[in-house]
């Protein structure tokens, strides 16, 4: 649970700043990476509400809130994928050049840091918990961790070399893995969803 939470309060911070002076400096990853922020938040809540509603009913059929936690991850990774689809035909079409890319490096170089230890652990508490809803949330986080590498990638690139474009091909990356960890999601639910249905019939 408190993983969770903090995950949802960091990234909302995250996003804020990242939104912020993404819009100050006309920084188009960066501003696209605080979108991306918040579709993280909307994955950490889906899991937060399932642990919740677990400790309220311990009885409660597990399966149907895990069902329910990967749907909203799923739909998070889709949703992120589109983010990064938009923002970089954007930014290639109208080859925007940010003021400074250096709120770019401060926080891609945080986010690295922070996101890794939620990576390691959602996975551990995950593993232990046999929980396949966290283990995709850690699967999310790991995403924004590849997002940070990008923005910290094309700040350096671009300060040195002023290249703009560098940004929207490293986001071709993002999108496909972003997509198969959707679809992943998704396939996970449904499974979870034939083994129940094989439980009731069993019983």
């Amino acid at each position: 649970m408190f993983l969770a939470l903090f995950t949802i309060l960091y990234n909302f911070a995250e996003g804020l700043l990242s939104i912020y002076f993404g819009a100050q400096d006309a920084a188009l990853t960066l501003f696209g990476f605080g979108i991306d922020s918040f579709i993280e938040v909307i994955s950490g809540i889906g899991i937060l509400v399932m642990v919740l509603r677990i400790r309220r009913d311990t009885g409660a059929p597990r399966s149907s809130l895990e069902r329910t936690a990967l749907h909203v991850t799923g739909a998070s990774f889709y949703l992120l994928a589109a983010g990064l689809a938009v923002t970089a035909i954007y930014d290639g079409f109208m080859a925007h050049k940010p003021t400074t890319t250096l709120p770019g490096l401060v926080i891609s170089l945080i986010s690295i840091a922070i996101m890794w230890i939620l990576v390691v652990g959602k996975r551990k508490i995950g593993g232990a918990l046999d929980s396949t809803p966290i283990l995709a949330d850690a699967n999310c986080t790991m995403v924004c961790i590849y997002m940070s590498l990008v923005l910290l990638a094309s700040s350096l690139i671009y300060q040195f070399t002023g290249f703009g474009f560098i940004d929207s091909l490293g986001a071709l990356g993002l999108i496909y893995f972003s997509v198969n960890e959707g679809r992943e999601a998704f396939e996970k639910a449904t499974g979870l969803e034939d083994d129940c249905c094989g439980d009731e019939e069993k019983g």
